[in-house]
């Protein structure tokens, strides 16, 4: 692109919470793709190194830890006017506490995780507390309890967040490809019974990221393409999926809850070293770690088809992610030892030499068994289509463009979530920095290219039961 389309003003301040790897690649799409008063951009950030970096491009930096206790203050201070976007894009932040402070300012807001406050995933004891169920619900009640009212879009990056859009787009895709003429669905009603009508019985979040550089990792080091703080904390949650409807079958280690949504499970076990089998176009079958995120319950949740508690219809769903090798040993070496790496690293994209993150989802047991839809975004496209991040980093970041830009269109819609947006405004806002976007049938199965000679305990009634998925 030489000429970027403008989404119109943000009046007041806009704020950027956090000025990490995903930070620091969001701002140049604002900087691209909207008016506002260039003295009113802050960034908060506890880390001085990015002090030169914002001084000499005339960014106000305040350099402060967003806490429980001076949240208020600093964000009163910053949004006299009563109007403006909060963009929290941090760690260790309490998403819901800022996100209602927002609300009652008058101010849009948007984030890509419901983070809590620091301390969250490593004090509290109780494993059902530390789910994203837990933490998702509580947003959910905060939408039930005060709908409407100014904007707040809830868990809006590549995963969750784009990923949502994928799964309409896909059904989309499928419907057109399996012969049925159908309107597109505009309502909740529609989807969930577009989804069972074309027989799908479930979505992995299905990620291979292959990016490397010539350096090879050093011990005692974690490397990530994206925040290594982030992807440590959630892989230390328990493994957690929607679960579906066709499932006959309970995981020993598995808990369900009571109350909410009733969308999901968790195991008693780290999703990081929780593999399944899954699929995506250029590895074909793979290993994917069923790391918890917060679109493997609004997925399963969105969709569901009759009641809570007794539905007639709803899809599994997980995240089946492979990170980059260099992430893999970092875990293996992490969860070997016992001890959390000191040194964190997040792999720059002039030093990356080769290498992919693709991103999508694998729709499964319908009449054309499996469907991957997404985006196949190489590093050295990404550096062509915008600065200061990898391929991973982009997919995230023109994700949380497309939810800036739907929030100023919707500028009253509540507390929302992605599922719950217009898919089709949100992929043209973001579709021109996602690369190739392409559709891909498989007639693999997680029973096939499995090691024959050890037995496992599987169910061959149907190979996509997720007792099946789950590598023993």
């Amino acid at each position: 692109m030489t000429t970027y389309p403008n989404y119109g003003r943000i009046d007041g301040a806009i704020v950027i919470i956090g000025f990490g790897s995903i930070g620091r690649g969001t701002l140049p799409l604002i900087e691209r793709h909207f008016d506002y008063d260039a003295d009113k951009l802050v960034v908060i950030e506890p880390n001085e190194d990015v002090h030169t970096f914002l001084h000499q491009r005339k960014i106000r930096h305040l350099q402060e830890a967003i806490t429980r206790e001076n949240y208020r203050e600093i964000l009163g201070g910053i949004f006299k006017e009563g109007r403006g976007f909060c963009v929290n894009l941090s760690v260790d932040t309490s998403s819901l506490d800022i996100m209602k402070y927002c609300r009652e300012l008058g101010v849009l807001y948007i984030d890509t995780v419901v983070e809590p406050w620091a301390g969250f995933y490593f004090e509290t004891t109780e494993n059902a507390e530390r789910t994203n169920y837990a933490l998702r619900q509580k947003v959910r009640d905060e939408k039930a309890a005060n709908p409407g009212g100014p904007t707040a879009v809830s868990c809006c990056g590549a995963n969750p967040g784009m990923v949502s859009w994928f799964v309409k787009e896909a059904l989309l895709t499928l419907a057109k490809d399996t012969g049925r003429d159908i309107a597109t669905p505009w309502d909740r009603t529609g989807w969930g019974n577009l989804m069972k009508d074309l027989g799908v019985k479930g979505v992995h979040i299905a990620e291979r990221d292959t990016q490397a550089r010539r350096t090879p990792r050093p011990r005692g080091t974690f490397v990530n393409t994206w925040s290594v703080e982030g992807f440590i904390s959630e892989g230390f949650q328990p493994a957690e999926l929607g679960w579906g409807t066709h499932e006959t079958w309970f995981p020993e280690n598995g808990h369900g809850h009571d109350t909410g949504c009733q969308a999901a499970i968790w195991l008693e076990r780290p999703g990081a070293i929780t593999r399944v089998h899954t699929w995506c176009p250029t590895p074909g079958p793979q290993f994917g770690f069923l790391v918890t995120h917060n679109e493997a319950v609004s997925i399963s949740d969105y969709y569901t088809v009759g009641p809570a508690h007794a539905p007639d219809f709803r899809p599994t769903c997980h995240y089946a992610y492979h990170p980059c090798d260099d992430a893999v040993l970092s875990l293996h070496e992490m969860f070997g030892s016992g001890r959390q790496q000191t040194v964190h690293e997040i792999l720059e994209p002039d030093e990356i030499v080769e290498g992919i993150d693709e991103l999508g989802v694998l729709l499964y047991g319908h009449e054309k068994n499996a469907l991957w839809f997404g985006s196949r975004l190489s590093n050295a496209e990404a550096r062509k289509l915008a600065p200061y991040q990898n391929a991973t980093g982009l997919q995230v970041t023109s994700a949380v463009l497309a939810g800036m830009v739907w929030a100023l269109e919707n500028p009253r819609a509540g507390i929302v979530e992605t599922d719950e947006m217009d898919h089709a405004r949100c992929l043209e806002v973001q579709r021109p920095y996602l690369g190739p976007v392409e559709a891909h049938y498989t007639d693999w199965t997680p029973l096939q290219d499995r090691w024959a000679l050890f037995p496992e305990d599987i169910d061959d009634s149907d190979p996509w039961l997720f007792r099946n998925v789950l590598a023993s």
